[in-house]
């Protein structure tokens, strides 16, 4: 098969950047001491569910496309494919990086608590960290400046980078691989640990909460999701497939994300309906949902943008709104805050997308393929 074009995945883009951004909305006024919702238990779930959604997203394309160029070359070029992602991933990444270590703290229309603690301790290695693209281990071991924290995720994407084309090049040798990608992930975590004043009980902590968020088991469903696609097995597929059987996954879905109720492996449980969402949008031609839409399909196409950008804005609209327009409060304050940070958030990513990433990606399809 050699199928490049899934219908209806910029809508899933657009959902979960949206679940992000309105969390982070919530998380931010929580932070300023606003009125909020933050609380809330669904509130609380939407970002993390967002980032699963694009985690399993992500591994779903990586692994069909890394499947199709296999089948249709007899092999991986694995330096095209990581030239693909730096031109796809890193000039955002810095940007943003290198905004929040080196500008926004001097500008107060930026000012949120907590920045000049975090930046003021470990900042030598939480620079180091940044500019080697590990950007979850310096959240975890040292903090993020916050417009900048939820870059932590762009580590995990890459990390699964560096493994998954090498399973799919070597099947027969992915046990050394993968002992070798956890030997190195475990010596990163313990050099970053070992540099910590803290005590034994809080380094565990750290450890913990590292693997909580290191969730290249989701990103690895998309991709058997993937599989089961390019490889046809239709004895399965013609089950997920059918209308009924959807019917009920979403509605469970729904209920599940409405009640707001937190379980054991609860991001893994939300990935297994996430995979079957994305494979049955992307790929089934009787799905009972439609995403492709003029609006949809815009915001999805400048996701990235909008989920590396949208807390700058945030915490931009929050504080004009502070100094300039102290008389907004009540109802209005957040009617306001919500239209014009998601205004803001697109009206951004749209300039960066069209005069920064879109001639980069450009450059990459004409030498490296898409």
């Amino acid at each position: 098969m050699t199928k490049h074009y899934f219908p209806n995945l910029n809508g899933i883009r657009c959902i979960a950047s949206l679940m992000v951004l309105f969390h982070h909305i919530e998380q931010a006024k929580h932070g300023v001491h606003q009125p909020n919702i933050y609380d809330w238990a669904i509130i609380q779930h939407l970002g993390r569910l967002g980032v699963g959604l694009f985690f399993v997203l992500s591994g779903f394309l990586i692994t069909y496309l890394l499947l199709s160029e296999k089948n249709r070359f007899g092999d991986l070029d694995t330096g095209k494919f990581y030239l693909r992602r730096v031109f796809r991933i890193w000039p955002i990444y810095f940007l943003i990086v290198l905004l929040s270590l080196f500008v926004f703290p001097h500008l107060s229309l930026f000012d949120y608590p907590g920045i000049a603690e975090v930046l003021d301790r470990h900042t030598t290695e939480r620079i180091t960290l940044l500019m080697l693209v590990l950007p979850n281990y310096a959240f975890v071991l040292y903090e993020l400046p916050y417009w900048c924290a939820q870059a932590w995720s762009i580590g995990v994407e890459e990390q699964f980078y560096y493994l998954w084309p090498w399973l799919i090049k070597y099947p027969k040798r992915k046990t050394i691989i993968i002992l070798l990608f956890v030997a190195a992930s475990l010596l990163f975590l313990w050099i970053g640990i070992q540099l910590l004043d803290v005590p034994i009980e809080e380094k565990w902590k750290i450890v913990a909460t590292f693997f909580g968020q290191f969730r290249i088991q989701i990103m690895a469903l998309g991709g058997g999701c993937a599989w089961l696609f390019y490889k046809q097995k239709f004895y399965i597929l013609n089950v997920l497939f059918r209308k009924d059987l959807q019917v009920v996954v979403y509605s469970i879905l729904l209920i599940l994300f409405f009640s707001g109720i937190h379980f054991p492996a609860f991001l893994e449980v939300y990935s297994v309906f996430f995979g079957y969402f994305i494979l049955n949008v992307s790929c089934n031609p009787n799905s009972i949902i439609n995403l492709e839409n003029s609006v949809m399909s815009f915001l999805g196409k400048i996701s990235y943008g909008l989920y590396l950008y949208h807390v700058v804005v945030v915490i931009l609209v929050i504080n004009i709104m502070r100094i300039y327009l102290p008389a907004v409060t009540g109802p209005a304050y957040h009617i306001v805050l919500y239209f014009v940070a998601t205004l803001g958030s697109v009206v951004v990513s749209t300039i960066s997308y069209n005069y920064f990433e879109k001639p980069l990606l450009a450059f990459k399809d004409k030498h490296f393929g898409r």
